[in-house]
Protein backbone atom coordinates (compact mmCIF):
# COMPACT_ATOMS: atom_id res chain seq x y z
CA UNK A 1 0.00 0.00 0.00
CA UNK A 2 2.79 2.18 0.58
CA UNK A 3 3.49 5.39 2.67
CA UNK A 4 0.02 6.80 4.09
CA UNK A 5 -0.32 10.03 5.79
CA UNK A 6 -2.64 12.36 7.01
CA UNK A 7 -3.39 15.95 8.43
CA UNK A 8 -4.57 16.49 12.31
CA UNK A 9 -2.58 18.46 13.91
CA UNK A 10 -4.80 18.52 17.07
CA UNK A 11 -4.55 14.82 17.37
CA UNK A 12 -2.88 12.80 20.15
CA UNK A 13 -2.90 9.32 18.46
CA UNK A 14 -4.01 8.20 15.20
CA UNK A 15 -4.30 4.84 13.67
CA UNK A 16 -4.73 3.76 10.43
CA UNK A 17 -8.05 1.24 10.02
CA UNK A 18 -7.98 -1.10 7.19
CA UNK A 19 -10.24 -4.00 5.76
CA UNK A 20 -10.51 -6.20 2.85
CA UNK A 21 -14.04 -5.45 2.31
CA UNK A 22 -17.45 -4.48 3.61
CA UNK A 23 -18.19 -7.19 6.71
CA UNK A 24 -14.25 -8.24 7.38
CA UNK A 25 -12.34 -7.33 10.37
CA UNK A 26 -10.84 -4.16 10.60
CA UNK A 27 -6.81 -3.71 11.81
CA UNK A 28 -5.75 -0.69 13.55
CA UNK A 29 -2.03 0.47 13.22
CA UNK A 30 -0.39 3.37 14.60
CA UNK A 31 0.47 6.06 13.22
CA UNK A 32 3.66 8.37 13.64
CA UNK A 33 3.50 12.08 14.06
CA UNK A 34 5.62 14.01 11.59
CA UNK A 35 5.97 17.61 11.22
CA UNK A 36 3.45 20.10 10.61
CA UNK A 37 -0.03 18.39 12.68
CA UNK A 38 0.65 15.27 9.92
CA UNK A 39 0.96 11.35 10.59
CA UNK A 40 1.92 8.87 8.81
CA UNK A 41 3.14 5.05 8.64
CA UNK A 42 5.44 3.93 6.47
CA UNK A 43 3.95 0.78 4.45
CA UNK A 44 0.50 -0.54 5.75
CA UNK A 45 -0.74 -3.87 6.05
CA UNK A 46 -2.35 -5.84 2.89
CA UNK A 47 -5.78 -5.74 4.73
CA UNK A 48 -6.19 -9.40 4.14
CA UNK A 49 -7.37 -11.19 1.15
CA UNK A 50 -10.43 -11.70 -0.87
CA UNK A 51 -11.08 -8.84 -0.76
CA UNK A 52 -10.51 -4.56 -2.19
CA UNK A 53 -8.68 -3.21 0.44
CA UNK A 54 -10.90 -0.33 2.53
CA UNK A 55 -9.17 2.04 4.57
CA UNK A 56 -9.40 5.17 7.18
CA UNK A 57 -8.09 6.75 10.16
CA UNK A 58 -9.13 7.07 13.53
CA UNK A 59 -8.47 10.01 15.26
CA UNK A 60 -7.89 9.40 19.28
CA UNK A 61 -9.70 6.41 19.60
CA UNK A 62 -13.11 7.77 17.87
CA UNK A 63 -14.98 5.61 14.83
CA UNK A 64 -12.83 4.82 11.40
CA UNK A 65 -13.43 8.18 8.94
CA UNK A 66 -12.71 8.06 5.27
CA UNK A 67 -9.60 9.59 4.05
CA UNK A 68 -9.94 13.08 3.86
CA UNK A 69 -8.16 12.68 0.76
CA UNK A 70 -10.01 9.76 -0.59
CA UNK A 71 -9.80 9.40 -4.31
CA UNK A 72 -12.70 6.61 -4.10
CA UNK A 73 -15.22 5.85 -1.85
CA UNK A 74 -16.90 2.55 -3.22
CA UNK A 75 -19.29 2.82 0.17
CA UNK A 76 -19.94 5.98 0.48
CA UNK A 77 -19.20 8.82 2.20
CA UNK A 78 -19.53 7.13 5.40
CA UNK A 79 -17.83 4.26 4.37
CA UNK A 80 -13.72 3.20 4.33
CA UNK A 81 -11.87 4.99 1.39
CA UNK A 82 -10.38 2.66 -1.48
CA UNK A 83 -7.11 3.19 -3.38
CA UNK A 84 -7.04 4.78 -7.04
CA UNK A 85 -4.58 5.42 -9.42
CA UNK A 86 -5.97 6.34 -13.26
CA UNK A 87 -3.20 4.44 -15.31
CA UNK A 88 -1.12 5.77 -18.00
CA UNK A 89 -2.43 2.79 -20.75
CA UNK A 90 -6.03 4.66 -19.59
CA UNK A 91 -5.55 7.58 -21.79
CA UNK A 92 -5.50 7.81 -25.93
CA UNK A 93 -5.57 11.53 -26.04
CA UNK A 94 -1.78 12.13 -26.78
CA UNK A 95 -3.21 14.72 -29.74
CA UNK A 96 -5.19 16.79 -27.85
CA UNK A 97 -3.44 19.87 -27.40
CA UNK A 98 -6.28 21.59 -25.08
CA UNK A 99 -7.94 25.54 -25.32
CA UNK A 100 -8.37 28.15 -23.66
CA UNK A 101 -12.28 28.18 -22.99
CA UNK A 102 -12.36 32.13 -24.09
CA UNK A 103 -14.60 32.45 -27.00
CA UNK A 104 -15.43 28.32 -27.23
CA UNK A 105 -19.18 27.35 -26.97
CA UNK A 106 -19.26 25.46 -23.85
CA UNK A 107 -22.58 23.49 -22.58
CA UNK A 108 -23.73 22.42 -19.17
CA UNK A 109 -25.13 18.79 -18.45
CA UNK A 110 -25.95 17.12 -15.23
CA UNK A 111 -25.14 13.63 -15.40
CA UNK A 112 -27.74 12.13 -13.74
CA UNK A 113 -30.29 14.03 -15.53
CA UNK A 114 -28.79 13.91 -19.16
CA UNK A 115 -29.59 10.18 -19.91
CA UNK A 116 -32.28 8.02 -18.81
CA UNK A 117 -29.29 6.34 -17.22
CA UNK A 118 -27.21 9.19 -15.89
CA UNK A 119 -23.60 8.00 -15.66
CA UNK A 120 -20.51 9.11 -17.43
CA UNK A 121 -20.49 6.28 -19.52
CA UNK A 122 -23.88 6.84 -20.72
CA UNK A 123 -23.27 9.85 -21.69
CA UNK A 124 -19.97 9.15 -23.52
CA UNK A 125 -22.61 8.28 -26.36
CA UNK A 126 -24.50 11.75 -26.35
CA UNK A 127 -20.96 13.60 -27.34
CA UNK A 128 -21.57 12.43 -31.38
CA UNK A 129 -24.63 15.53 -30.32
CA UNK A 130 -22.83 17.83 -28.93
CA UNK A 131 -19.90 17.75 -31.81
CA UNK A 132 -22.92 17.97 -34.43
CA UNK A 133 -24.40 21.09 -32.47
CA UNK A 134 -21.07 22.89 -32.39
CA UNK A 135 -20.04 22.32 -28.88
CA UNK A 136 -16.50 23.06 -27.91
CA UNK A 137 -16.52 22.47 -24.07
CA UNK A 138 -18.56 20.24 -22.24
CA UNK A 139 -19.11 21.15 -18.49
CA UNK A 140 -20.35 18.80 -15.91
CA UNK A 141 -22.27 20.04 -12.78
CA UNK A 142 -19.91 18.73 -9.43
CA UNK A 143 -19.39 15.02 -9.75
CA UNK A 144 -17.45 14.71 -6.41
CA UNK A 145 -18.85 12.01 -3.96
CA UNK A 146 -21.97 13.38 -2.24
CA UNK A 147 -24.57 10.96 0.51
CA UNK A 148 -27.41 9.43 -1.39
CA UNK A 149 -28.32 8.31 -4.79
CA UNK A 150 -28.57 11.39 -6.43
CA UNK A 151 -28.36 15.11 -6.33
CA UNK A 152 -27.55 18.49 -7.90
CA UNK A 153 -24.15 17.88 -6.72
CA UNK A 154 -23.78 21.08 -5.13
CA UNK A 155 -24.12 18.82 -1.25
CA UNK A 156 -20.24 16.86 -1.93
CA UNK A 157 -18.14 15.96 0.87
CA UNK A 158 -15.51 13.94 -0.92
CA UNK A 159 -13.67 16.70 -2.59
CA UNK A 160 -10.55 14.32 -4.21
CA UNK A 161 -13.64 11.99 -5.20
CA UNK A 162 -15.73 10.98 -8.02
CA UNK A 163 -19.61 10.01 -6.96
CA UNK A 164 -19.96 6.30 -7.16
CA UNK A 165 -23.62 6.59 -8.97
CA UNK A 166 -21.97 8.34 -11.66
CA UNK A 167 -19.06 5.54 -12.50
CA UNK A 168 -16.75 6.31 -10.12
CA UNK A 169 -13.11 8.00 -11.27
CA UNK A 170 -11.99 5.27 -13.93
CA UNK A 171 -15.52 6.63 -15.56
CA UNK A 172 -14.75 10.24 -15.72
CA UNK A 173 -10.58 8.83 -16.94
CA UNK A 174 -12.97 7.14 -19.74
CA UNK A 175 -15.18 9.96 -20.28
CA UNK A 176 -12.43 13.05 -20.67
CA UNK A 177 -10.94 10.55 -23.17
CA UNK A 178 -13.79 10.47 -24.87
CA UNK A 179 -14.52 13.87 -25.20
CA UNK A 180 -10.84 14.95 -26.42
CA UNK A 181 -10.89 11.72 -28.96
CA UNK A 182 -14.10 13.63 -30.16
CA UNK A 183 -12.51 17.14 -29.88
CA UNK A 184 -14.24 18.41 -26.94
CA UNK A 185 -12.52 20.15 -23.52
CA UNK A 186 -14.04 19.46 -20.55
CA UNK A 187 -15.10 21.26 -17.44
CA UNK A 188 -15.49 20.55 -14.33
CA UNK A 189 -17.95 22.59 -11.77
CA UNK A 190 -16.04 21.84 -8.43
CA UNK A 191 -17.34 23.31 -4.87
CA UNK A 192 -14.86 25.24 -2.46
CA UNK A 193 -16.85 27.45 -0.86
CA UNK A 194 -18.97 25.02 1.96
CA UNK A 195 -19.07 21.15 2.20
CA UNK A 196 -22.43 19.20 2.46
CA UNK A 197 -24.71 18.73 4.89
CA UNK A 198 -24.43 14.83 5.61
CA UNK A 199 -20.86 12.38 5.49
CA UNK A 200 -18.47 15.75 6.03
CA UNK A 201 -15.79 14.63 8.45
CA UNK A 202 -13.68 17.16 7.87
CA UNK A 203 -13.80 18.81 11.03
CA UNK A 204 -13.02 15.03 13.07
CA UNK A 205 -9.31 15.53 11.36
CA UNK A 206 -8.64 19.21 12.14
CA UNK A 207 -9.84 23.28 11.63
CA UNK A 208 -11.02 22.59 7.94
CA UNK A 209 -14.13 24.90 8.63
CA UNK A 210 -13.78 28.12 10.33
CA UNK A 211 -16.63 30.14 12.89
CA UNK A 212 -18.04 31.55 9.65
CA UNK A 213 -21.27 30.76 8.08
CA UNK A 214 -22.42 31.60 4.44
CA UNK A 215 -26.06 30.54 3.54
CA UNK A 216 -24.80 26.61 3.25
CA UNK A 217 -23.11 26.03 6.57
CA UNK A 218 -19.74 26.65 8.26
CA UNK A 219 -17.31 28.62 5.82
CA UNK A 220 -14.16 26.86 4.93
CA UNK A 221 -11.42 27.79 7.09
CA UNK A 222 -9.33 29.75 4.27
CA UNK A 223 -7.47 32.72 6.78
CA UNK A 224 -7.65 31.61 9.96
CA UNK A 225 -5.12 29.82 12.18
CA UNK A 226 -3.82 26.76 10.25
CA UNK A 227 -5.27 27.33 7.23
CA UNK A 228 -2.23 26.78 5.20
CA UNK A 229 -2.84 23.34 5.21
CA UNK A 230 -6.79 24.06 4.06
CA UNK A 231 -5.71 26.04 1.13
CA UNK A 232 -3.38 23.51 0.41
CA UNK A 233 -6.20 20.85 0.55
CA UNK A 234 -8.22 23.12 -2.35
CA UNK A 235 -5.54 23.57 -4.59
CA UNK A 236 -4.45 19.76 -4.49
CA UNK A 237 -7.89 18.83 -5.61
CA UNK A 238 -7.91 21.44 -8.27
CA UNK A 239 -4.76 20.71 -9.94
CA UNK A 240 -5.46 16.85 -9.37
CA UNK A 241 -8.50 17.19 -11.99
CA UNK A 242 -5.89 18.47 -14.34
CA UNK A 243 -3.26 17.01 -14.16
CA UNK A 244 -4.24 12.89 -13.13
CA UNK A 245 -7.71 13.66 -15.04
CA UNK A 246 -7.08 15.84 -17.94
CA UNK A 247 -9.71 17.89 -17.20
CA UNK A 248 -9.23 21.09 -19.24
CA UNK A 249 -11.06 23.94 -16.75
CA UNK A 250 -12.66 24.33 -13.69
CA UNK A 251 -15.86 25.98 -13.23
CA UNK A 252 -15.29 27.49 -9.37
CA UNK A 253 -19.11 27.40 -7.94
CA UNK A 254 -19.51 30.99 -5.94
CA UNK A 255 -16.60 32.20 -5.37
CA UNK A 256 -18.41 35.12 -3.29
CA UNK A 257 -18.58 33.17 -0.21
CA UNK A 258 -15.18 32.35 -0.26
CA UNK A 259 -14.22 34.15 3.13
CA UNK A 260 -10.85 34.83 2.69
CA UNK A 261 -8.90 37.92 4.56
CA UNK A 262 -5.30 36.77 3.44
CA UNK A 263 -3.29 39.52 1.14
CA UNK A 264 -2.87 36.97 -0.98
CA UNK A 265 -6.64 35.38 -1.92
CA UNK A 266 -6.65 31.57 -2.72
CA UNK A 267 -8.11 32.14 -5.97
CA UNK A 268 -4.97 34.53 -6.70
CA UNK A 269 -2.98 31.61 -5.43
CA UNK A 270 -4.79 28.79 -7.46
CA UNK A 271 -5.01 30.89 -10.40
CA UNK A 272 -1.26 31.29 -10.17
CA UNK A 273 -0.77 27.23 -9.53
CA UNK A 274 -3.29 26.57 -12.61
CA UNK A 275 -1.22 28.92 -14.68
CA UNK A 276 2.27 26.85 -13.49
CA UNK A 277 0.84 23.62 -14.02
CA UNK A 278 -0.28 24.97 -17.88
CA UNK A 279 3.22 25.52 -18.08
CA UNK A 280 4.29 22.56 -17.38
CA UNK A 281 1.99 20.20 -19.14
CA UNK A 282 2.04 22.30 -21.91
CA UNK A 283 -1.56 22.78 -22.63
CA UNK A 284 -4.08 25.84 -21.49
CA UNK A 285 -6.08 25.70 -18.17
CA UNK A 286 -8.73 27.55 -17.37
CA UNK A 287 -10.41 28.77 -14.25
CA UNK A 288 -13.83 29.99 -14.66
CA UNK A 289 -15.46 32.15 -11.38
CA UNK A 290 -19.36 32.53 -10.89
CA UNK A 291 -19.31 35.61 -8.85
CA UNK A 292 -22.01 37.99 -8.14
CA UNK A 293 -19.30 40.48 -6.92
CA UNK A 294 -19.56 42.28 -10.59
CA UNK A 295 -15.87 43.03 -9.64
CA UNK A 296 -13.64 42.69 -13.26
CA UNK A 297 -10.59 41.94 -10.48
CA UNK A 298 -11.57 38.28 -10.88
CA UNK A 299 -10.66 38.83 -14.28
CA UNK A 300 -7.67 41.13 -14.21
CA UNK A 301 -4.36 39.67 -14.59
CA UNK A 302 -2.34 39.62 -12.09
CA UNK A 303 0.14 42.37 -12.73
CA UNK A 304 -2.06 44.96 -12.70
CA UNK A 305 -3.50 43.42 -9.21
CA UNK A 306 -5.79 41.31 -10.27
CA UNK A 307 -6.97 37.49 -9.11
CA UNK A 308 -6.12 36.19 -12.60
CA UNK A 309 -9.23 33.83 -13.50
CA UNK A 310 -9.75 32.95 -16.52
CA UNK A 311 -13.39 33.67 -17.01
CA UNK A 312 -16.17 34.39 -15.09
CA UNK A 313 -20.51 34.03 -15.54
CA UNK A 314 -22.05 36.57 -15.88
CA UNK A 315 -25.85 37.26 -14.25
CA UNK A 316 -25.83 40.25 -16.16
CA UNK A 317 -26.49 39.36 -19.20
CA UNK A 318 -28.80 36.79 -18.53
CA UNK A 319 -31.00 39.29 -16.66
CA UNK A 320 -30.65 41.89 -19.53
CA UNK A 321 -32.03 39.25 -22.20
CA UNK A 322 -34.43 37.49 -20.29
CA UNK A 323 -36.43 40.61 -19.07
CA UNK A 324 -36.49 41.99 -22.37
CA UNK A 325 -37.60 38.99 -23.87
CA UNK A 326 -39.93 37.22 -21.17
CA UNK A 327 -41.34 40.58 -19.46
CA UNK A 328 -40.24 38.86 -16.23
CA UNK A 329 -39.35 41.58 -13.45
CA UNK A 330 -39.79 39.83 -9.78
CA UNK A 331 -37.18 39.86 -7.26
CA UNK A 332 -33.60 39.94 -8.86
CA UNK A 333 -34.99 41.39 -12.09
CA UNK A 334 -36.52 44.39 -10.86
CA UNK A 335 -33.73 46.72 -12.18
CA UNK A 336 -33.32 45.13 -15.71
CA UNK A 337 -35.62 44.67 -18.70
CA UNK A 338 -35.34 48.06 -20.67
CA UNK A 339 -33.55 48.13 -24.09
CA UNK A 340 -30.66 50.38 -23.09
CA UNK A 341 -29.91 47.83 -19.99
CA UNK A 342 -29.55 45.26 -22.80
CA UNK A 343 -27.46 47.69 -24.97
CA UNK A 344 -25.35 48.85 -21.71
CA UNK A 345 -24.02 45.01 -20.83
CA UNK A 346 -23.54 44.05 -24.59
CA UNK A 347 -21.02 46.69 -24.83
CA UNK A 348 -20.14 46.95 -20.88
CA UNK A 349 -19.97 43.24 -19.69
CA UNK A 350 -21.90 44.99 -15.88
CA UNK A 351 -25.48 46.33 -15.49
CA UNK A 352 -24.53 46.69 -11.96
CA UNK A 353 -21.02 48.46 -12.34
CA UNK A 354 -21.39 50.91 -9.38
CA UNK A 355 -25.16 51.26 -9.73
CA UNK A 356 -27.32 51.25 -7.25
CA UNK A 357 -29.37 47.82 -6.81
CA UNK A 358 -32.84 47.37 -5.87
CA UNK A 359 -32.80 43.81 -4.94
CA UNK A 360 -28.95 44.25 -2.81
CA UNK A 361 -30.66 47.90 -1.80
CA UNK A 362 -27.12 48.88 -2.16
CA UNK A 363 -25.24 50.29 -5.04
CA UNK A 364 -23.17 47.31 -7.12
CA UNK A 365 -20.53 46.24 -8.99
CA UNK A 366 -17.42 48.50 -10.55
CA UNK A 367 -16.67 49.19 -14.49
CA UNK A 368 -15.29 46.50 -16.36
CA UNK A 369 -11.72 47.82 -18.16
CA UNK A 370 -13.57 46.84 -21.40
CA UNK A 371 -10.12 47.72 -23.46
CA UNK A 372 -7.72 45.60 -21.33
CA UNK A 373 -10.48 42.53 -20.41
CA UNK A 374 -11.49 41.15 -23.35
CA UNK A 375 -15.67 40.06 -23.36
CA UNK A 376 -15.34 36.59 -24.24
CA UNK A 377 -13.38 36.61 -20.44
CA UNK A 378 -17.32 36.31 -19.53
CA UNK A 379 -19.89 33.45 -20.17
CA UNK A 380 -23.25 34.84 -21.26
CA UNK A 381 -26.18 32.39 -21.07
CA UNK A 382 -30.16 32.11 -22.28
CA UNK A 383 -30.09 29.76 -18.89
CA UNK A 384 -28.33 27.87 -16.35
CA UNK A 385 -28.56 25.17 -13.85
CA UNK A 386 -29.73 27.84 -11.65
CA UNK A 387 -31.60 30.15 -13.65
CA UNK A 388 -34.01 27.13 -14.04
CA UNK A 389 -33.34 25.06 -10.66
CA UNK A 390 -34.20 27.73 -8.72
CA UNK A 391 -37.69 28.82 -10.26
CA UNK A 392 -40.20 27.42 -7.61
CA UNK A 393 -41.43 24.84 -10.67
CA UNK A 394 -38.16 24.03 -12.42
CA UNK A 395 -39.41 25.69 -15.56
CA UNK A 396 -37.73 26.05 -18.22
CA UNK A 397 -37.86 29.21 -20.34
CA UNK A 398 -39.19 26.75 -23.12
CA UNK A 399 -42.29 26.31 -21.01
CA UNK A 400 -43.58 29.98 -21.09
CA UNK A 401 -41.83 31.94 -23.96
CA UNK A 402 -42.55 30.15 -28.24
CA UNK A 403 -40.28 29.39 -30.07
CA UNK A 404 -39.44 33.27 -31.57
CA UNK A 405 -38.78 34.27 -27.98
CA UNK A 406 -36.47 31.71 -27.54
CA UNK A 407 -34.49 32.14 -31.17
CA UNK A 408 -34.02 35.79 -30.02
CA UNK A 409 -32.09 34.41 -26.87
CA UNK A 410 -29.87 32.34 -28.71
CA UNK A 411 -28.90 34.76 -31.02
CA UNK A 412 -27.98 37.32 -28.88
CA UNK A 413 -26.38 34.54 -26.85
CA UNK A 414 -24.10 32.95 -29.56
CA UNK A 415 -23.70 35.65 -31.13
CA UNK A 416 -21.92 37.83 -28.64
CA UNK A 417 -18.63 38.55 -28.09
CA UNK A 418 -18.68 36.87 -25.05
CA UNK A 419 -18.54 32.89 -24.21
CA UNK A 420 -21.45 31.32 -24.62
CA UNK A 421 -22.89 28.63 -22.58
CA UNK A 422 -26.42 26.43 -23.41
CA UNK A 423 -27.72 24.53 -20.78
CA UNK A 424 -28.61 20.72 -21.50
CA UNK A 425 -31.57 20.62 -23.65
CA UNK A 426 -32.12 24.44 -24.62
CA UNK A 427 -31.03 23.35 -28.11
CA UNK A 428 -34.35 21.87 -28.36
CA UNK A 429 -36.37 24.02 -26.26
CA UNK A 430 -36.63 20.80 -24.25
CA UNK A 431 -39.86 20.39 -22.67
CA UNK A 432 -38.99 18.25 -19.61
CA UNK A 433 -37.87 20.62 -16.67
CA UNK A 434 -34.82 21.15 -14.24
CA UNK A 435 -36.10 20.83 -10.52
CA UNK A 436 -33.71 20.82 -7.57
CA UNK A 437 -33.80 17.33 -5.90
CA UNK A 438 -31.84 15.54 -3.22
CA UNK A 439 -31.89 12.29 -1.84
CA UNK A 440 -31.03 12.31 1.39
CA UNK A 441 -30.80 9.36 3.30
CA UNK A 442 -31.44 10.58 6.58
CA UNK A 443 -35.09 11.23 7.50
CA UNK A 444 -35.00 14.39 9.08
CA UNK A 445 -32.23 15.93 6.48
CA UNK A 446 -34.63 15.07 3.78
CA UNK A 447 -37.88 16.59 5.48
CA UNK A 448 -35.37 19.60 6.26
CA UNK A 449 -34.92 20.22 2.83
CA UNK A 450 -38.25 19.79 1.45
CA UNK A 451 -40.24 21.73 3.82
CA UNK A 452 -37.37 24.63 3.44
CA UNK A 453 -37.50 24.44 -0.26
CA UNK A 454 -41.19 25.15 0.22
CA UNK A 455 -41.28 27.99 3.06
CA UNK A 456 -38.62 29.93 0.43
CA UNK A 457 -40.54 29.90 -2.36
CA UNK A 458 -43.74 30.55 0.42
CA UNK A 459 -41.64 34.07 1.03
CA UNK A 460 -41.94 34.90 -2.53
CA UNK A 461 -45.74 34.45 -3.36
CA UNK A 462 -45.57 30.99 -4.89
CA UNK A 463 -48.49 28.40 -3.60
CA UNK A 464 -45.53 25.87 -1.52
CA UNK A 465 -47.97 23.18 -2.90
CA UNK A 466 -46.96 23.74 -6.25
CA UNK A 467 -43.24 23.33 -5.25
CA UNK A 468 -41.70 20.04 -6.06
CA UNK A 469 -40.44 18.05 -3.29
CA UNK A 470 -37.11 17.82 -3.63
CA UNK A 471 -37.02 13.94 -2.18
CA UNK A 472 -39.24 12.60 -3.87
CA UNK A 473 -37.96 10.38 -6.77
CA UNK A 474 -40.60 11.69 -9.38
CA UNK A 475 -38.73 14.87 -9.17
CA UNK A 476 -35.46 13.14 -10.38
CA UNK A 477 -37.39 11.46 -12.94
CA UNK A 478 -38.91 14.64 -14.18
CA UNK A 479 -35.67 16.53 -14.71
CA UNK A 480 -34.49 13.72 -17.35
CA UNK A 481 -34.40 14.87 -20.68
CA UNK A 482 -36.16 13.54 -22.97
CA UNK A 483 -33.87 12.68 -26.00
CA UNK A 484 -36.90 11.32 -28.43
CA UNK A 485 -38.33 14.84 -28.55
CA UNK A 486 -35.72 15.78 -31.29
CA UNK A 487 -38.06 13.46 -33.14
CA UNK A 488 -40.44 16.54 -32.92
CA UNK A 489 -40.90 18.88 -35.48
CA UNK A 490 -40.84 22.00 -33.64
CA UNK A 491 -38.05 20.88 -31.02
CA UNK A 492 -36.34 19.81 -34.58
CA UNK A 493 -36.68 22.93 -35.86
CA UNK A 494 -34.96 24.55 -32.80
CA UNK A 495 -32.19 22.28 -32.82
CA UNK A 496 -31.68 23.27 -36.78
CA UNK A 497 -31.24 27.26 -35.92
CA UNK A 498 -29.16 26.43 -32.93
CA UNK A 499 -26.96 24.42 -35.23
CA UNK A 500 -27.03 27.22 -37.58
CA UNK A 501 -26.00 29.78 -35.29
CA UNK A 502 -22.80 28.10 -34.00
CA UNK A 503 -21.78 27.42 -37.54
CA UNK A 504 -22.06 31.01 -38.56
CA UNK A 505 -20.43 32.02 -35.48
CA UNK A 506 -17.25 29.44 -35.94
CA UNK A 507 -17.54 30.75 -39.51
CA UNK A 508 -17.82 34.49 -39.49
CA UNK A 509 -14.71 36.01 -38.11
CA UNK A 510 -17.05 39.27 -36.96
CA UNK A 511 -19.48 37.14 -34.90
CA UNK A 512 -16.19 35.36 -32.94
CA UNK A 513 -14.31 39.02 -32.18
CA UNK A 514 -13.63 38.89 -28.74
CA UNK A 515 -13.57 42.25 -28.10
CA UNK A 516 -16.29 44.77 -26.71
CA UNK A 517 -15.50 47.09 -29.31
CA UNK A 518 -16.27 44.72 -31.83
CA UNK A 519 -19.89 45.52 -30.79
CA UNK A 520 -22.21 48.54 -30.92
CA UNK A 521 -25.76 48.93 -30.68
CA UNK A 522 -29.00 50.68 -31.70
CA UNK A 523 -32.54 50.76 -31.10
CA UNK A 524 -36.11 52.00 -30.27
CA UNK A 525 -37.81 51.34 -27.35
CA UNK A 526 -40.59 52.79 -28.97
CA UNK A 527 -40.98 51.21 -31.70
CA UNK A 528 -40.20 47.74 -30.42
CA UNK A 529 -36.83 46.78 -31.90
CA UNK A 530 -33.38 46.50 -30.94
CA UNK A 531 -30.27 45.22 -33.22
CA UNK A 532 -26.67 44.27 -32.04
CA UNK A 533 -23.70 45.13 -34.83
CA UNK A 534 -20.77 43.34 -35.35
CA UNK A 535 -18.76 44.56 -38.16
CA UNK A 536 -21.11 43.75 -41.01
CA UNK A 537 -23.39 41.78 -39.29
CA UNK A 538 -26.20 42.56 -37.33
CA UNK A 539 -28.56 40.54 -34.88
CA UNK A 540 -32.05 42.28 -35.07
CA UNK A 541 -34.19 41.42 -32.67
CA UNK A 542 -38.36 42.30 -31.94
CA UNK A 543 -39.11 41.22 -28.98
CA UNK A 544 -42.37 42.37 -28.79
CA UNK A 545 -45.47 40.51 -29.63
CA UNK A 546 -46.71 43.19 -33.08
CA UNK A 547 -45.37 43.88 -36.39
CA UNK A 548 -41.78 46.32 -36.67
CA UNK A 549 -40.75 48.07 -39.49
CA UNK A 550 -36.89 48.15 -38.34
CA UNK A 551 -35.07 51.14 -40.51
CA UNK A 552 -31.71 48.34 -40.30
CA UNK A 553 -30.89 46.65 -44.25
CA UNK A 554 -29.85 43.74 -44.36
CA UNK A 555 -28.90 41.17 -46.81
CA UNK A 556 -30.73 38.02 -44.62
CA UNK A 557 -29.13 35.01 -43.83
CA UNK A 558 -31.17 33.27 -41.04
CA UNK A 559 -34.62 34.67 -39.80
CA UNK A 560 -36.93 32.74 -37.34
CA UNK A 561 -40.00 34.04 -39.16
CA UNK A 562 -39.82 35.74 -42.97
CA UNK A 563 -39.57 38.79 -43.06
CA UNK A 564 -39.42 41.50 -46.06
CA UNK A 565 -36.33 43.07 -46.65
CA UNK A 566 -35.49 45.94 -48.74
CA UNK A 567 -32.95 49.10 -48.99
CA UNK A 568 -35.39 51.18 -46.30
CA UNK A 569 -34.92 48.00 -43.86
CA UNK A 570 -37.13 45.34 -42.42
CA UNK A 571 -41.15 44.36 -42.09
CA UNK A 572 -40.92 41.38 -39.19
CA UNK A 573 -43.65 40.40 -37.02
CA UNK A 574 -43.08 39.81 -33.48
CA UNK A 575 -41.40 37.92 -31.28
CA UNK A 576 -38.30 37.43 -34.25
CA UNK A 577 -34.84 37.26 -35.25
CA UNK A 578 -33.50 38.66 -38.30
CA UNK A 579 -29.43 37.62 -38.97
CA UNK A 580 -27.89 39.07 -41.70
CA UNK A 581 -25.10 41.60 -43.52
CA UNK A 582 -25.65 45.43 -43.97
CA UNK A 583 -24.16 46.02 -46.99
CA UNK A 584 -23.08 49.72 -46.11
CA UNK A 585 -21.77 48.70 -42.47
CA UNK A 586 -18.56 50.90 -41.76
Amino acid sequence: MGEIRVWAPSAQVVELVTTSGTGSAQERTPMSAAPDGWWEVDAAPAGGTGGELRYGFSVDGGPARPDPRAVRLPGGVHELSALFTVEADAWTDTAWAGRDIRGAVVYELHLGTFTAEGTLDSAISRLDHLVGLGVDFVELMPVNAFNGDHNWGYDGVGWYAVQETYGGPAALARFVDACHGAGLGVVLDVVYNHLGPSGNYLPDFGPYLSEGTTSWGSSVNLSDPDSDEVRAFIIGTALRWFSEFHVDALRLDAVHALADHRAVHILEELAAATDDLAARLGRPLSLVAESDLNDPRMILPRTVNGLGLTAQWDDDIHHAIHTLVSGERQGYYGDFGSYGCLAKVLTGGFFHDGTYSSFRRRHHGRPIPTGTVPASALLAYTCNHDQIGNRAVGDRPSAYLDGGQLAIKAALVLLSPFTPMLFMGEEWAAATPFQFFTSHPEPELGRATAEGRKAEFAEHGWDSDDVPDPQDPATFERSKLDWTELDEPDHARMLDFYRTLTALRKAEAALHDPAFASVSVEFDDASGWFAMHRGDWSVVCVPGDEPVAVPVALDVEVAWEPVRSDDAGLTSPGHNVIIGRRGNAS
